[in-house]
């Protein structure tokens, strides 16, 4: 009763006289819709547990289609890069191709997240956000959280996009990545970022890229990586952050700016922005790392933002070796900006 009288007055603040019926009838219904969203947001604490039960039983339904790979460490500028050559790949190309032949036929891109799939459903992150397991995941229980209504791969993120995440983030040692655009290996035009448990290699540091961030020079909160040769920014997450919503409007901010430092267009608080370029980001509990991007492939390899955390994809062993011989520092050069030379 207490509720009910409450959302009466948050509803009906002002109204001087008795309600009328339909005022009646309108704060039923809105009590039952708080009950119906507090129900079905992900409750704390339990996040992993849900995503390992989907995939368990994504995979008894064929739903979910893991992609086998081969591994190797590939050592360059000091740190050891994780190279996975994929294998099993059909089924993922199969479905591209349908995609393909149905927006041909229809004149419409297909969006595999509306509707997204039933059996690939984890839970509902917030009345903006949902998360679903990739179906064509490489490493295990990869998480995508998609936006509910259809947002562009290319606008900017905002600060409901980091509450999602930190949602996510803080129920597990985990990596964040968003890949801004097609140039920066998104293959889906509606918006999802990306969520990886910790540790990305077989062994190793948690991110390949570890031990290189121990140099990071700073001007004030952001920095640089000596052995980045291209151009990018790192920022630090200070630790301590109270709540999810403390470190979520923190993370926004620091995105935010880091967007300035390299010279593209930062979003504002209010509605949805075009990116002004494309981008990979990287954010983790502790720090985050922001690289424009220039082209999608380094000859037929396509490289997102996991390769800046130091893990890449090959298709073949024909592309494993290039990755080799060139180095895999190489590749991410040639894929991003020049680093600006020292003045």
């Amino acid at each position: 009763m207490y509720l009910k009288r409450k959302v009466y007055f948050i509803i009906f603040a002002g109204v001087k006289h008795p309600l009328t019926p339909w005022q009646d009838h309108a704060c039923i219904e809105v009590l039952k819709w708080l009950w119906y969203l507090l129900q079905m947001l992900l409750q704390k604490g339990t996040l992993w547990q849900q995503i390992v039960r989907v995939t368990e039983r994504a995979l008894l339904t064929g739903t979910l289609h893991p992609i086998a790979t081969g591994h190797e460490f590939v050592a360059d500028s000091g740190i050891f890069f994780s190279v996975r050559i994929l294998s099993g790949l059909r089924l993922k190309d199969e479905a591209r191709e349908q995609q393909q032949n149905e927006a041909a036929v229809t004149g419409k891109q297909v969006n595999p997240f509306l509707p997204y799939e039933n059996d690939l459903f984890v839970a509902d992150i917030s009345d903006t956000h949902v998360a679903i397991l990739n179906k064509f995941n490489v490493l295990e229980h990869h998480l995508l959280i998609i936006t509910r209504d259809f947002e562009d791969q290319e606008t900017l993120l905002t600060l409901r996009d980091f509450q999602a995440l930190w949602t996510c983030m803080s129920e597990y040692q985990s990596l964040g990545f968003y890949n801004g655009g097609v140039e920066a290996g998104a293959s889906q035009t509606h918006k999802h970022l990306q969520l990886l448990p910790l540790p990305l290699a077989p062994s190793g540091p948690r991110v390949p890229i570890g031990p290189l961030l121990a140099t990071v020079t700073f001007d004030g909160a952001y920095g640089t990586v000596p052995a980045f040769p291209f151009l990018h920014i790192f920022a630090h997450i200070e630790s301590g952050i109270a709540s999810t919503a403390d470190a979520a409007e923190k993370t926004f901010e620091l995105y935010c700016e880091m967007l300035r430092r390299v010279g593209m267009t930062a979003p504002g608080r209010e509605g949805l922005q075009k990116q002004s370029g494309p981008y990979c980001l990287i954010v983790t509990r502790d720090w985050m790392l922001l690289v424009p991007r220039s082209r999608e492939f380094f000859g037929s390899i396509s490289i997102n933002s996991l390769g800046f955390a130091g893990a890449l994809l090959v298709r073949n062993e024909e592309e494993m070796e290039r990755v080799k011989k060139c180095g895999p520092m190489t590749v991410l050069r040639e894929v991003a900006f020049p680093r600006p030379k020292m003045t």
